[in-house]
């Protein structure tokens, strides 16, 4: 990996090890996302015990994430590079969190966003295909009838929620679907008071969803995530008992990058 040019490395005011974290962090780029110990080492040219200390110095601080035998940087070092901050995305700060959440639950994970009486998919990680409809980002479900959409409906102002409850016409797209519009507005108060949903074969019979709210800097709820599961892959119970802890750590684990944005 290239060094910066002209470095006076015999300059008395030159800090060799501060050189060398910076050329750690550089070992980093769009191409080398997450890099092993071995290979930061290389590409910063410098020992692996060197590379490891600065590796554990800058997870430490929260500039780098170890998973498993791989390293990779966190949006918090772009406190060094606040150009970069600025054009941040949602979606790419949400992604390395859906993925560890997948590996964790052994499931699809996804992000959504609320767009007028739809929920649109903005992240997704999946493991499996669990629905007839396929889902990529840009997908649309009705709010009403989903895990995300309710958390983010429960963000709005009543006469909001009644609204947009009006609007969706609610139907019944599958037995268990909830279209009972005071009912709906029920089951959606209950999860913001929780801070969590779960949709059991409302979208699609068969389908089991647990969704969880993400708040973005100024405290405002900017988005979902969710996992996925088949009805026959355990209990409503189970998927609360174990799903639930894991998806509320992640997202505010994202929550707290978000901060920094």
């Amino acid at each position: 990996m290239p060094t910066p040019e002209g470095p006076r490395r015999d300059d008395p005011d030159f800090v060799q090890s501060f050189a060398r974290g910076l050329a750690v962090i550089r070992a980093f780029d769009a191409e080398h996302a997450a890099l092993t110990l071995s290979e930061v080492a290389r590409r910063a040219e410098v020992p692996p015990a060197a590379a490891r200390r600065f590796l554990r110095t800058l997870e430490s601080l929260g500039y780098v994430r170890a998973d498993s035998r791989s390293f990779s940087l966190t949006p918090r070092v772009l406190e060094l590079g606040f150009s970069y901050l600025s054009a941040l995305s949602l979606p790419e700060v949400m992604q390395p969190h859906l993925e560890r959440l997948s590996r964790e639950v052994g499931e699809s994970v996804s992000a959504a966003v609320l767009s007028g009486t739809d929920i649109v998919y903005v992240a997704r990680v999946p493991t499996r295909r669990i629905m007839t409809v396929g889902i990529t980002i840009g997908t649309r479900f009705p709010a009403y009838a989903t895990s995300m959409g309710r958390v983010l409906l429960a963000q709005l102002p009543a006469d909001e929620l009644s609204a947009v409850i009006s609007e969706s016409r609610p139907s019944p797209l599958t037995e268990r679907t909830l279209t009972d519009p005071t009912a709906l507005a029920e089951e959606i108060a209950r999860a913001g008071a929780q801070g969590w949903a779960l949709v059991d074969g409302e979208l699609e019979l068969g389908l089991r969803a647990l969704a969880a709210p993400v708040r973005g800097r100024e405290g405002a709820v900017v988005a979902a995530v969710n996992i996925s599961t088949s009805a026959g892959s355990g209990s409503s119970e189970r998927v609360r008992e174990h799903h639930l802890p894991l998806l509320i750590a992640s997202a505010e684990a994202i929550e707290a990058e978000l901060r920094l944005l």
